[in-house]
């Protein structure tokens, strides 16, 4: 009797423990909770790592971001990562000084953003620059004398006063009618207003920052999140920078690499001794050749070379990035990544100066290769996850990338050179994950358009049963040259989409990057042929497959070109119970006349509407509207100047119109993405809802 006492003892108290082990489903508060670590950087001595961790008030509807110090040494032998700056505001791009004792960073704690100092043992920051136009993207030369950085100027003013004064002048005025004489007079989700992108130099100690890049171009040109557009020599004495200067540049991606001296534009005794440029004449001098966009210029560090990334066709956006290195000693160009069928995203100089680390997308991962400056084959090294943010140590014996899976949101990871050991080292969100049911992705292939094998991923619900039939979520991703991935997002994060009980699936259709470049390429004015039959395919691939998927409760979901695949689909296939078309194209036609970046469907879609209107016609989905009875929500912004809102208004008076189910939800304050907190968690719930109304 006292052994069955004790055991139904035992039984009592174990109860409440295993039932507070029961895992919950992933909510918008937890999504927006998480911090997001990015940007880490290697201290000169190799012991400690800097990064940014940015976090949301949600309530307040606000963006922050502070900088942190972890140790190199992972877990209790090197202790817990702590927090070096607290504005409240966002501080971002920590940058260490060559000798190690001070960071660098950007912030807008005083309402403009500027350059800050701040001893890396804790203190106040000091103020760097105090530029009116702002400054932002600021590197070190390796001497420690100089700092460059980025400032949106008036080409036609010669200093700062100038600026500032004009600047005032717009504030001020009661006319907020703008005038553009030429294309992109407005790109993404701003209006240029006559301003341009420059690169200043500011001596460390402080000064009057100089315009190392004058003139009616953006030097560097407009980047969404590669590499810095330009660099300082290791002596500092030249700035190699990105400009573009064709005529059109709404119909351009020739980007060049330029270099200057950082007297800007005076050569000086001894200027570049060690690699006499010829006919440089202490002005600006292009020395890339591609027609093409070329970017992220790195030095060397024994200065000999430049590297920078390439492409080779003219107008192309999403062709392969080759890496190149310019030798400033002969002033030639060789190609290290000819033979290597991915597109280089990243890169990073090994010490020694002899091989380049890169990061390169690959079936579903983000891999870490090295290649030699000599041209052999791309080494993979790091060969699992998603890696980004690669750094190499100063003596050359680690790397140190960012993380992240369809579980997991980015943390720092270092590995040895070679890419073994890897190790974690910061955990950051631990505590907020620990609760979550979150099951890890599946991948899957078929054979889908052309005879070529398909990959797709799978993400099943939280707390899975699989005697159960749930509905499925089929998520059409944007680009259309871009990819899913095994890696965490905060905007189609697939875990949310699982939440309520759902089957997440996402195809890399023919057009995604990470599978070769000719896959990509595949997608040229095929727009709703094979990315649609490998979507058909990929679903009839999943119902076979996954027994547990309702065929009965299917919806589809999408954003940009996903949300343009939406309006073709509906267009195409009665299929699915519900759509949601985010930022979607729906008049492709229409749309040619009020996007930006017009180099964009006059290379999908082999020129323009005026001159080959038969194939635009051929793929937009305006001319398939009689078919349309599917339920449909409509979301869009109203600063979106890439697709632009017109696109989704016009959709939705369609869906009206034809007395399909439909719902708008518009906001007037974003852009081609929901960013704001409040927004976002808007846009969750109303999207969520929606699919929750027809496959539940």
């Amino acid at each position: 009797m006292r052994r069955v006492v004790i055991a139904l003892l035992l039984v009592c108290l174990a109860a409440p423990i295993a039932s507070s082990q029961v895992k919950r489903a992933i909510t918008f508060e937890d999504l927006i909770s998480f911090q997001r670590i990015a940007d880490p950087q290697i201290s000169p001595d190799g012991k400690s790592v800097a990064f940014t961790a940015t976090w949301f008030d949600l309530e307040a509807n606000q963006r922050h971001a502070d900088i942190w110090l972890a140790p190199m040494e992972s877990g209790q032998a090197g202790g817990e990562p702590r927090q070096l700056t607290r504005s409240g505001k966002r501080d971002e791009r920590p940058r260490w000084s060559p000798d190690g004792k001070t960071i660098a960073f950007q912030s807008n704690r005083d309402g403009e953003w500027q350059i800050y100092l701040i001893n890396v043992g804790g203190g106040e920051a000091r103020k760097l620059t105090t530029i009116s136009t702002g400054a932002t993207d600021h590197v070190w030369s390796d001497n420690g004398r100089l700092l460059a950085f980025a400032s949106d100027v008036y080409p036609d003013c010669a200093d700062d006063a100038c600026n500032k004064k004009r600047g005032e002048e717009t504030e001020k005025s009661k006319v907020k009618a703008k005038i553009a004489t030429r294309l992109l007079y407005r790109h993404w989700n701003a209006w240029k207003d006559g301003r341009r992108t420059h690169v200043f130099v500011v001596p460390a100690e402080g000064g009057t920052p100089k315009d190392l890049t004058p003139g009616d171009y953006d030097a560097p040109t407009f980047s969404l999140g590669g590499p810095t557009g330009y660099a300082l020599s290791p002596d500092g004495k030249e700035l190699a920078y990105v400009s573009n200067h064709d005529p059109v540049e709404a119909t351009s991606t020739n980007s060049d690499i330029w270099i200057v001296p950082t007297t800007g534009g005076q050569a000086r005794p001894g200027q570049s001794d060690a690699y006499p440029q010829k006919d440089f004449g202490g002005q600006a001098r292009k020395i890339s050749t591609s027609p093409g966009a070329d970017d992220g210029p790195q030095y060397s560090p024994d200065g000999r070379y430049l590297a920078f990334r390439s492409q080779f066709q003219a107008g192309y956006e999403s062709d392969r990035w080759r890496l190149l290195i310019y030798d400033r000693r002969s002033q030639t160009i060789a190609n290290l990544t000819e033979t290597f069928d991915r597109s280089v995203d990243s890169c990073a100089w090994s010490p020694d100066s002899k091989k380049l680390y890169l990061v390169a997308e690959d079936k579903g991962h983000s891999l870490i290769y090295s290649v030699s400056i000599t041209g052999a084959e791309s080494t993979p090294l790091v060969k699992e996850g998603f890696n980004g943010d690669l750094g190499v140590s100063s003596d050359g014996k680690t790397l140190v990338f960012t993380r992240s899976t369809l579980t997991m949101p980015a943390e720092i990871f270092r590995s040895h050179a070679d890419g073994s050991g890897v190790t974690q080292l910061t955990d950051i969100n631990r505590e907020k994950l620990s609760p979550l049911a979150m099951n890890p992705v599946e991948h899957f292939w078929f054979d889908g358009a052309l005879g070529d094998k398909v990959h797709g991923l799978l993400v099943r619900p939280p707390n899975f049963d699989p005697d159960k039939k749930y509905p499925l979520v089929y998520l059409v991703h944007g680009g259309p040259q871009s990819a899913w991935n095994d890696n965490w997002g905060y905007r189609w994060n697939a875990q949310m989409f699982a939440s309520p009980g759902f089957v997440v699936a996402m195809v890399n259709f023919h057009g995604s990057t990470g599978f070769g470049q000719k896959f990509t390429d595949d997608i040229n004015s095929q727009y709703g042929g094979f990315p649609f039959d490998d979507l058909m395919k990929g679903l009839d691939y999943i119902l076979a497959k996954y027994p547990f998927v309702d065929k009965d409760r299917l919806g589809v979901a999408g954003a940009s070109f996903g949300g343009y695949m939406v309006n073709w689909l509906i267009g195409h296939t009665d299929r699915f119970k519900c759509a949601v078309s985010h930022a979607g194209v729906f008049n492709i036609v229409s749309k040619y006349g009020s996007t930006e970046e017009l180099w964009f469907p006059e290379w999908d879609l082999r020129g323009t509407p005026y001159d080959n209107r038969e194939l635009y016609e051929k793929w937009n989905p305006f001319n398939s509207v009689n078919n349309f009875k599917t339920p449909t929500l409509v979301t869009h912004g109203e600063l979106d100047y890439r697709v632009t809102v017109d696109q989704g208004l016009q959709l939705f008076t369609a869906l009206q119109r034809k007395r399909v189910p439909s719902k708008l939800l518009y906001f007037p304050d974003e852009g081609h993405w929901i960013l704001k907190p409040q927004n976002s968690r808007l846009w969750f719930k109303t999207v969520l809802d929606w699919l929750a109304t027809y496959l539940k």
